[in-house]
Protein backbone atom coordinates (compact mmCIF):
# COMPACT_ATOMS: atom_id res chain seq x y z
CA UNK A 1 0.00 0.00 0.00
CA UNK A 2 1.33 3.66 -0.70
CA UNK A 3 -0.24 6.81 -0.50
CA UNK A 4 -1.50 6.68 -4.07
CA UNK A 5 -3.65 3.79 -3.08
CA UNK A 6 -4.75 5.13 0.56
CA UNK A 7 -8.35 6.61 1.11
CA UNK A 8 -7.16 10.34 1.44
CA UNK A 9 -10.24 12.59 2.82
CA UNK A 10 -11.47 15.34 0.02
CA UNK A 11 -10.98 19.02 1.42
CA UNK A 12 -13.05 21.78 1.56
CA UNK A 13 -12.77 24.68 -0.56
CA UNK A 14 -11.02 26.80 1.91
CA UNK A 15 -8.22 23.82 2.92
CA UNK A 16 -7.86 23.90 -0.81
CA UNK A 17 -6.80 27.65 -0.50
CA UNK A 18 -4.57 27.06 3.10
CA UNK A 19 -2.80 24.29 1.66
CA UNK A 20 -1.45 25.93 -1.25
CA UNK A 21 -1.75 29.35 0.30
CA UNK A 22 2.89 28.72 0.15
CA UNK A 23 2.59 29.51 -3.59
CA UNK A 24 1.69 32.71 -3.17
CA UNK A 25 4.88 33.66 -1.09
CA UNK A 26 6.97 31.33 -3.00
CA UNK A 27 5.94 33.18 -6.48
CA UNK A 28 5.83 36.42 -4.82
CA UNK A 29 9.54 35.70 -4.71
CA UNK A 30 10.22 34.59 -7.71
CA UNK A 31 8.24 37.37 -9.37
CA UNK A 32 10.51 40.23 -7.11
CA UNK A 33 13.54 38.66 -9.08
CA UNK A 34 12.34 38.64 -12.25
CA UNK A 35 10.70 42.37 -12.10
CA UNK A 36 13.93 43.51 -9.85
CA UNK A 37 17.16 41.77 -10.55
CA UNK A 38 17.94 43.29 -13.89
CA UNK A 39 17.40 46.38 -12.32
CA UNK A 40 19.99 45.68 -9.03
CA UNK A 41 22.87 44.34 -11.13
CA UNK A 42 22.42 47.06 -13.37
CA UNK A 43 22.55 49.50 -9.93
CA UNK A 44 25.64 47.59 -8.67
CA UNK A 45 27.35 48.22 -11.96
CA UNK A 46 26.17 45.65 -14.39
CA UNK A 47 26.31 46.27 -18.18
CA UNK A 48 23.05 44.57 -20.68
CA UNK A 49 25.96 42.23 -21.96
CA UNK A 50 26.62 40.27 -18.68
CA UNK A 51 23.50 39.58 -17.29
CA UNK A 52 22.46 36.39 -18.97
CA UNK A 53 25.49 35.16 -17.19
CA UNK A 54 24.24 36.79 -14.12
CA UNK A 55 21.20 35.45 -14.41
CA UNK A 56 22.57 31.68 -14.92
CA UNK A 57 21.15 31.29 -11.27
CA UNK A 58 17.61 30.59 -12.28
CA UNK A 59 18.09 28.06 -15.02
CA UNK A 60 20.60 26.13 -13.82
CA UNK A 61 19.15 25.70 -10.23
CA UNK A 62 16.19 24.51 -11.51
CA UNK A 63 17.86 22.09 -13.75
CA UNK A 64 19.54 20.60 -11.10
CA UNK A 65 17.82 21.17 -8.04
CA UNK A 66 14.36 20.39 -8.84
CA UNK A 67 14.53 16.81 -9.65
CA UNK A 68 17.22 15.80 -7.25
CA UNK A 69 15.06 17.31 -4.58
CA UNK A 70 11.97 16.35 -5.72
CA UNK A 71 13.36 12.60 -5.51
CA UNK A 72 15.08 12.91 -2.42
CA UNK A 73 11.49 13.74 -0.92
CA UNK A 74 10.06 10.57 -2.37
CA UNK A 75 12.79 8.54 -0.20
CA UNK A 76 12.48 10.92 2.66
CA UNK A 77 10.30 10.21 6.14
CA UNK A 78 10.37 12.06 9.17
CA UNK A 79 8.50 13.02 11.99
CA UNK A 80 6.81 15.85 10.38
CA UNK A 81 6.50 14.30 6.85
CA UNK A 82 7.77 13.73 3.42
CA UNK A 83 7.86 17.03 1.65
CA UNK A 84 7.36 19.55 4.97
CA UNK A 85 11.22 19.47 5.96
CA UNK A 86 11.95 20.47 1.96
CA UNK A 87 9.28 23.21 2.26
CA UNK A 88 10.84 24.75 5.74
CA UNK A 89 14.35 24.51 4.49
CA UNK A 90 13.70 26.16 1.23
CA UNK A 91 11.24 28.94 2.80
CA UNK A 92 14.08 30.19 5.10
CA UNK A 93 16.72 30.46 2.99
CA UNK A 94 14.28 32.32 0.83
CA UNK A 95 13.43 34.98 2.92
CA UNK A 96 16.98 34.97 4.25
CA UNK A 97 18.49 35.72 0.49
CA UNK A 98 15.17 38.40 0.19
CA UNK A 99 16.15 40.11 3.18
CA UNK A 100 19.84 40.91 2.00
CA UNK A 101 19.61 41.03 -1.60
CA UNK A 102 18.64 44.82 -1.89
CA UNK A 103 21.23 45.70 0.85
CA UNK A 104 24.26 44.50 -1.36
CA UNK A 105 27.06 45.96 -1.51
CA UNK A 106 28.77 44.57 -4.71
CA UNK A 107 27.59 42.84 -8.03
CA UNK A 108 29.41 39.38 -6.85
CA UNK A 109 27.19 39.53 -3.11
CA UNK A 110 24.05 39.78 -5.22
CA UNK A 111 24.83 37.24 -8.31
CA UNK A 112 25.65 35.17 -5.00
CA UNK A 113 22.48 35.74 -3.02
CA UNK A 114 20.67 35.02 -6.70
CA UNK A 115 22.17 31.40 -6.66
CA UNK A 116 21.22 30.90 -3.39
CA UNK A 117 17.75 32.24 -3.31
CA UNK A 118 16.88 30.52 -6.46
CA UNK A 119 18.12 27.38 -5.15
CA UNK A 120 15.62 27.81 -2.21
CA UNK A 121 12.48 28.35 -4.41
CA UNK A 122 13.15 25.22 -6.07
CA UNK A 123 13.70 23.78 -2.63
CA UNK A 124 10.61 24.53 -2.04
CA UNK A 125 8.59 24.46 -5.42
CA UNK A 126 9.43 20.95 -6.14
CA UNK A 127 8.09 18.78 -3.48
CA UNK A 128 5.03 21.01 -3.04
CA UNK A 129 3.89 19.74 -6.70
CA UNK A 130 4.45 16.88 -5.09
CA UNK A 131 2.51 17.55 -1.73
CA UNK A 132 -0.59 18.28 -4.28
CA UNK A 133 -0.63 13.60 -5.20
CA UNK A 134 0.38 13.01 -1.72
CA UNK A 135 -2.53 15.11 0.03
CA UNK A 136 -5.50 15.04 -2.12
CA UNK A 137 -7.76 11.79 -4.01
CA UNK A 138 -7.92 11.91 -7.93
CA UNK A 139 -10.93 13.37 -8.08
CA UNK A 140 -9.51 16.86 -6.48
CA UNK A 141 -5.81 17.05 -7.83
CA UNK A 142 -6.73 19.16 -10.86
CA UNK A 143 -8.47 21.84 -8.23
CA UNK A 144 -5.26 21.68 -6.34
CA UNK A 145 -3.06 22.28 -9.23
CA UNK A 146 -4.99 24.88 -10.66
CA UNK A 147 -5.27 26.56 -7.13
CA UNK A 148 -1.62 26.70 -7.31
CA UNK A 149 -1.67 28.48 -10.84
CA UNK A 150 -4.45 31.15 -9.45
CA UNK A 151 -1.78 31.80 -6.33
CA UNK A 152 0.98 32.10 -9.10
CA UNK A 153 -0.60 34.82 -11.18
CA UNK A 154 -1.40 36.58 -8.19
CA UNK A 155 1.99 36.56 -6.56
CA UNK A 156 3.45 37.71 -9.88
CA UNK A 157 1.47 40.66 -10.06
CA UNK A 158 1.58 41.39 -6.89
CA UNK A 159 5.28 41.12 -6.97
CA UNK A 160 5.77 43.71 -9.98
CA UNK A 161 3.31 46.08 -8.41
CA UNK A 162 4.77 46.01 -5.19
CA UNK A 163 6.61 48.96 -6.18
CA UNK A 164 4.36 51.26 -7.88
CA UNK A 165 1.75 50.34 -4.92
CA UNK A 166 4.23 51.56 -2.35
CA UNK A 167 4.76 55.17 -3.87
CA UNK A 168 1.17 55.12 -4.61
CA UNK A 169 0.58 55.04 -0.63
CA UNK A 170 3.30 57.50 -0.28
CA UNK A 171 6.62 56.49 0.00
CA UNK A 172 9.39 58.35 -2.07
CA UNK A 173 10.29 56.83 -5.26
CA UNK A 174 13.47 59.02 -5.63
CA UNK A 175 15.10 57.95 -2.54
CA UNK A 176 17.73 55.41 -2.72
CA UNK A 177 21.06 53.90 -0.65
CA UNK A 178 24.37 54.37 -1.34
CA UNK A 179 24.00 51.77 -3.90
CA UNK A 180 21.72 53.46 -5.76
CA UNK A 181 18.77 50.81 -4.84
CA UNK A 182 15.85 52.67 -4.31
CA UNK A 183 13.92 52.16 -0.87
CA UNK A 184 10.69 50.70 -2.68
CA UNK A 185 12.47 47.73 -3.63
CA UNK A 186 14.10 47.00 -0.23
CA UNK A 187 10.52 47.40 0.98
CA UNK A 188 8.97 45.05 -1.60
CA UNK A 189 11.82 42.80 -0.66
CA UNK A 190 11.36 42.70 2.73
CA UNK A 191 7.54 42.27 2.28
CA UNK A 192 8.55 39.16 -0.22
CA UNK A 193 10.60 38.37 2.95
CA UNK A 194 8.02 37.82 5.09
CA UNK A 195 5.12 36.33 2.95
CA UNK A 196 7.47 33.25 1.49
CA UNK A 197 7.80 32.02 5.39
CA UNK A 198 4.85 32.62 6.30
CA UNK A 199 2.47 31.37 4.11
CA UNK A 200 4.38 28.08 3.85
CA UNK A 201 4.21 27.73 8.12
CA UNK A 202 0.69 28.60 7.32
CA UNK A 203 0.29 25.78 4.64
CA UNK A 204 2.08 23.11 6.22
CA UNK A 205 0.54 24.05 10.00
CA UNK A 206 -3.14 24.13 8.82
CA UNK A 207 -3.30 21.26 6.06
CA UNK A 208 -0.09 18.67 7.18
CA UNK A 209 0.77 15.92 5.49
CA UNK A 210 -1.20 12.75 5.86
CA UNK A 211 0.96 9.97 7.63
CA UNK A 212 2.87 7.51 5.67
CA UNK A 213 1.36 3.98 5.97
CA UNK A 214 3.26 1.12 7.68
CA UNK A 215 3.81 -0.30 4.03
CA UNK A 216 5.64 2.97 2.64
CA UNK A 217 7.39 3.11 5.70
CA UNK A 218 9.15 -0.47 5.72
CA UNK A 219 9.58 0.62 2.02
CA UNK A 220 11.25 3.32 2.45
CA UNK A 221 13.50 1.86 5.59
CA UNK A 222 14.57 -0.73 2.94
CA UNK A 223 15.26 2.16 0.90
CA UNK A 224 17.04 4.64 2.67
CA UNK A 225 17.51 8.52 1.17
CA UNK A 226 21.29 8.41 -0.15
CA UNK A 227 22.87 10.13 -3.25
CA UNK A 228 23.26 6.95 -5.65
CA UNK A 229 19.65 6.05 -5.08
CA UNK A 230 18.38 9.46 -5.56
CA UNK A 231 20.69 9.55 -9.04
CA UNK A 232 19.16 5.72 -9.92
CA UNK A 233 15.41 7.29 -9.52
CA UNK A 234 16.50 9.47 -11.91
CA UNK A 235 17.88 7.96 -14.51
CA UNK A 236 14.37 5.13 -14.18
CA UNK A 237 12.46 7.87 -14.78
CA UNK A 238 14.61 9.81 -17.60
CA UNK A 239 13.95 6.01 -18.99
CA UNK A 240 10.45 5.22 -18.55
CA UNK A 241 9.10 8.50 -19.24
CA UNK A 242 6.32 8.69 -21.63
CA UNK A 243 6.57 9.64 -24.73
CA UNK A 244 3.90 12.70 -24.75
CA UNK A 245 6.13 14.10 -22.02
CA UNK A 246 9.38 13.93 -24.03
CA UNK A 247 7.26 15.76 -26.77
CA UNK A 248 5.93 18.20 -24.31
CA UNK A 249 9.85 18.91 -23.12
CA UNK A 250 10.95 20.47 -26.30
CA UNK A 251 7.95 22.86 -26.17
CA UNK A 252 8.91 24.15 -22.37
CA UNK A 253 12.55 24.37 -23.81
CA UNK A 254 11.67 26.95 -26.24
CA UNK A 255 8.68 28.39 -24.01
CA UNK A 256 11.88 28.94 -21.26
CA UNK A 257 14.21 30.25 -23.51
CA UNK A 258 12.03 33.65 -24.60
CA UNK A 259 10.66 33.92 -20.95
CA UNK A 260 14.21 34.08 -19.86
CA UNK A 261 15.22 36.40 -22.56
CA UNK A 262 12.71 38.65 -22.06
CA UNK A 263 12.94 38.57 -18.09
CA UNK A 264 16.46 39.35 -18.61
CA UNK A 265 16.05 42.53 -20.46
CA UNK A 266 12.44 44.13 -20.20
CA UNK A 267 13.56 46.35 -17.59
CA UNK A 268 16.53 47.54 -19.62
CA UNK A 269 14.09 47.81 -22.76
CA UNK A 270 11.31 50.05 -20.93
CA UNK A 271 13.64 51.94 -19.18
CA UNK A 272 15.21 53.17 -22.86
CA UNK A 273 12.77 53.41 -25.06
CA UNK A 274 9.60 54.73 -22.99
CA UNK A 275 11.60 56.65 -20.28
CA UNK A 276 15.20 57.73 -22.62
CA UNK A 277 16.91 56.37 -19.09
CA UNK A 278 19.01 53.44 -19.25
Amino acid sequence: MNLGLMTKPRLSLMRLIEMNLGFLGLQFSFGLQQANMAPIYGYLGADEASLPLLWLAGPMTGLLIQPLIGAMSDRTSTRIGRRTPYFLIGAILCSLCLLAMPYSPTLWVAASLLWVLDAANNVTMEPYRAYVGDRLPDDQRAAGFLTQSAFTGLAQTLSYLAPSLLVWIGFNKDAVDGNGIPDITRIAFLIGAVLSLATIVWSVVRVPELPLPAEEKARLAKEPLTLGGTLRDLKTALVEMPKPMRQLALAMLCQWYAMFAYWQFITFAVARSLHGTS
